[in-house]
């Protein structure tokens, strides 16, 4: 019985996992639609920034929000241009070295990131390159962001595209700092020690002092998925056997 009730708890978890998750995946529906409801208008770049900005911003205006950074970057099929077009925004940052901190969302200056000559290729990159290429939502990451958060986050994208033609990525950003908050209590709650980890085993979420985020796990059998994600919960310690 002690068994089943924690294999429920471990179950219930996974759930709280995939719905912080789908409800990100909802919102990316939502704001593709928009942005394809004006591309459809052939729209100069500055208005669907404008219709992008709208979007995008009163996730980010919350108090306490969910998202550190969101929007839409555009395909070179669409724009017509080898040029980068982010309309990207960034929601109040925490301290860091390298941009301090933040107390309101900004738009993404790319002008002011000497470093972010790597986006040249950014169709290469994870988060744009797995979209257009299966045509779903993905997730990437954990992994630092250098060049905005200078922290550890996970994006979430989702190809924008009509007629059969790429016209870009809608995405967010998270803090994964700001996932622990969300599903921690439910990790807890099972009783265990436990790791949220992604599909490399990488540490995400952890309720083991001694396992840190960022630490690659082997692979498991003794895992559960988190239904729609490609996250899973893993145990970093042996179960206690059930009492006699």
């Amino acid at each position: 019985m002690a068994s089943t009730v924690m294999d429920a708890a471990v179950a219930s978890a996974a759930d709280r996992v995939s719905l912080l998750f789908l409800g990100l995946y909802d919102t990316l529906a939502d704001w593709r639609d928009a942005i394809l409801t004006e591309a459809s208008g052939a729209p100069t770049p500055s208005v669907l920034d404008e219709r992008v900005g709208a979007l995008v911003l009163p996730p980010l205006r919350e108090p306490d929000p969910l998202l550190i950074g969101a929007g839409f970057i555009a395909a070179p099929e669409f724009t017509g241009s080898s040029e980068l077009h982010f309309s990207w925004w960034l929601g109040p940052l925490d301290d860091n070295p390298v941009f301090g901190a933040t107390a309101a969302p900004s738009r993404l200056d790319l002008a002011s990131r000497s470093y972010s000559d790597y986006l040249r290729d950014f169709a290469s990159l994870e988060w744009y390159r797995i979209p257009s290429t299966t045509h779903r939502t993905h997730i990437t990451g954990p992994y630092i962001d250098h060049l905005c958060a200078c922290d550890y986050i996970v994006t979430v994208t989702s190809p924008v595209e009509a007629g059969g033609r790429m016209i870009g990525v809608v995405g967010v950003d998270v803090y994964v700092k700001r996932i622990e908050r969300e599903v921690l209590p439910a990790l807890l709650a099972t009783g265990r020690r436990l790791a949220l980890v992604n599909k490399a085993g990488r540490v995400m979420v952890s309720t083991d002092p001694a396992v840190a985020v960022g630490t690659v796990l082997p692979a498991l059998a003794d895992s559960t998925p988190c239904p729609g994600t490609p996250f899973r919960l893993v145990p970093t310690a042996p179960t206690a056997p059930a009492a006699r």
